[in-house]
C-alpha cells in the first residue's frame, strides 16, 4: 500500500505554539499508511509580492514550500487565532501557493483546516477564514475535517496534545475523515 502524505502548516511562530504541539500529536497518531510531515516555519517566507514571484527569482523558503505541497497528497493546515482571524504567516503561505492564479500548489488540492485558541470556541473563526482563502485560491477544501480545541493556554499547560485522550481520539476522527474524503485506490 503506498503512504500518502499530509503537508502540514502551523500558523503560529512561537517555539512552545499549542498548534505546533496539535501538529506534532497529529503527526504522531498518524495511521500507518500516513506520512505527516511538519513544514518548517512559515515565519521565513517573505510576504507574497508579485515583483518577486518571478520565475528563477521565487525566494528560496517560498519555493521550498511550493515545492512541498505540490508533493503532498494532501494539505493541513493548524491555525491559532490571531484576533478573530488567521495569522498573517499562514495567510502569506496561501498567498504562495495560490500563484500562479489557478494553477498554484493549492489548485485542487484536498486541504483540511484544524487548529487550537485560547477562546471559548477553540479558533474557529480563524479555521473558518483558512478555510475560505484556500478554497478562493484554488484548494479542495474537506468540510468533513473539524478539531477545534478551546482554552488551550490552560489546557496544555501542562499537557502535551498526544497525552490528552479527547485530543488524541478527535485527531483519529481528522484522519478518518481525510481517508474518506480520498477517491478510491
Amino acid at each position: 500500500m503506498t503512504k500518502s502524505t499530509v503537508l502540514t502548516l502551523v500558523g503560529s511562530l512561537r517555539a512552545e505554539s499549542t498548534n505546533q504541539k496539535l501538529a506534532e500529536a497529529i503527526q504522531l497518531n498518524a495511521p500507518e499508511q500516513v506520512d505527516v510531515v511538519i513544514h518548517g516555519n512559515l515565519g521565513n517566507i517573505p510576504f507574497y509580492n508579485e515583483d518577486i514571484d518571478v520565475e528563477g527569482q521565487v525566494p528560496e523558503a517560498a519555493a521550498a514550500l511550493r515545492a512541498a505541497a505540490n508533493e503532498a497528497d494532501t494539505l493541513l493546515l493548524v491555525t491559532p487565532e490571531h484576533n478573530g482571524t488567521v495569522p498573517a504567516a499562514l495567510k502569506n503561505a496561501i498567498d504562495w501557493l495560490s500563484r500562479p492564479f489557478g494553477a498554484g500548489a493549492l489548485a485542487g488540492k484536498p486541504t483540511a483546516v484544524v487548529g487550537t485558541a485560547f477562546g471559548q470556541y477553540g479558533g474557529v473563526w480563524a479555521q473558518d477564514e483558512a478555510r475560505k482563502a484556500a478554497g478562493i485560491a484554488g484548494a479542495q477544501i474537506l468540510e468533513d475535517v473539524k478539531l477545534a480545541v478551546p482554552g488551550s493556554m490552560v489546557r496544555f499547560a501542562e499537557v502535551h496534545p498526544k497525552d490528552d485522550a479527547e485530543v488524541v481520539e478527535q485527531i483519529k476522527g481528522v484522519f478518518d475523515a481525510i481517508t474518506a474524503s480520498q477517491p478510491a485506490a
